[in-house]
């Protein structure tokens, strides 16, 4: 049963991965008009911390969003089906994390702006209430990270059982 979640899990990845984007750019967006203390937000060091790391976090879940995407149309059904779920559960938890802590940093950088249903923090602060949303459809963080390992731990078991050695860690 627990194969029938993988695509599920892939269109919840490109979802929220989609999300902390949004986030991303629209804090940029934001920071590059907003005035504090006399000069930009994006003129502030910390700020522009914030939207590096906001920026590494949602390239590099892009990245792997691309490569599982790569392998689910290179691999035939069943391979995909049997080989990639654990690749999907860490896929979904690496891009809920990444939106979660998007939305929480752009919430932080559009300030009070974040937490009105309208104007120009609208997208964040919908965003931010999205978060659980997303997390939770196809398995928790928890089930989906233990469901990777115990799929890691069978590809690693099985080619130790075949030379007859023992698969102890």
């Amino acid at each position: 049963i627990m194969y029938n979640f993988n695509h599920e899990r892939w269109l919840l990845a490109c979802q929220a991965t989609r999300f902390a984007r949004v986030c991303l750019e629209d804090a940029f967006k934001y920071s590059m008009k907003r005035r504090t203390f006399g000069k930009k937000l994006i003129e502030h060091p910390v700020i522009r911390w914030k939207l590096a790391e906001m920026a590494r976090q949602v390239e590099a879940t892009q990245n792997m969003l691309e490569n599982v995407t790569y392998q689910m149309k290179m691999l035939s059904h069943e391979d995909f089906m049997t080989k990639l779920g654990g690749d999907c559960a860490l896929l979904k938890v690496q891009s809920t994390k990444t939106m979660e802590y998007c939305a929480r940093e752009a919430a932080q950088i559009f300030g009070g702006a974040s937490y009105v249903r309208g104007g120009q923090g609208e997208r964040v602060e919908r965003m931010y209430r999205e978060v659980r949303a997303m997390a939770i459809p196809g398995g928790s963080e928890e089930i989906l990270l233990d469901l990777s390992v115990r799929q890691e731990l069978k590809r690693f078991e099985r080619p130790r059982e075949a030379k007859g050695v023992s698969a102890r860690l």
